[in-house]
């Protein structure tokens, strides 16, 4: 997200905020090392602190963008409040990118689509000689986040990483990047030009 935010903010030249850095998150029968949550209240509150904050210093748009598709986490930053500014929260993985993947009925999680985006942002990050697939009985219940109960051996992730590929997550970053530019942010009102102030001789 932040490549993604990144590449944004210098095509617009819009404002990019720091991420933040941790969503609300399924509870799962057994803890898994690195995973952390916060209530959905928490993260609603986090963010229309933030939001009313930078909306008093005049900011009049605001764009969320998140790649986390649990249903609290969405509730949580789909009903942000703004005194006047706008806000468009946006899903990337709710774009349709099947016809880019081999498996599309996988389930995501550390499967064929992220891990190719990793593949292409940060390859020096991806162990792909230790890449397992890991299927539920029933993938259709695991296709958005992670739902309970996992495989057995899972470290946490479903999906099938094995078929990820670095060309695989360029042509679906690309696509990510122009599809969230000409729906959201080309598409987005210009803020009203205010007059200048008038110059005040001492």
């Amino acid at each position: 997200m932040e490549r993604l935010a990144d590449d944004l903010s210098a095509q617009f030249q819009v404002l990019r905020a720091p991420t933040v850095e941790y969503g609300v998150n399924t509870a799962t029968r057994r803890a898994y090392p690195g995973n952390a949550t916060v209530r959905r209240k928490t993260l609603h509150r986090w963010m229309n602190d933030l939001l009313g904050s930078w909306e008093e210093s005049g900011v009049e748009q605001f764009i969320i963008l998140t790649a986390h598709g649990h249903d609290p986490h969405q509730e949580a930053l789909s009903t942000l409040r703004t005194n006047r500014a706008r806000v468009f929260t946006v899903d990337v993985f709710a774009l349709d990118l099947s016809d880019h993947l081999l498996d599309p009925e996988s389930p995501m999680h550390g499967g064929e689509l992220d891990t190719s985006l990793l593949l292409y942002l940060a390859p020096a990050l991806v162990r792909m000689d230790l890449a397992q697939d890991f299927l539920p009985p029933d993938p259709r219940r695991h296709v958005r986040g992670l739902t309970k109960p996992l495989p057995a051996l899972s470290p946490g992730s479903l999906g099938r990483p094995t078929l990820a590929t670095a060309d695989k997550g360029e042509r679906i970053y690309k696509i990510i990047l122009e599809r969230v530019a000409s729906r959201v942010l080309a598409s987005a009102p210009a803020p009203v030009p205010q007059p200048a102030p008038a110059p005040v001789r001492a």
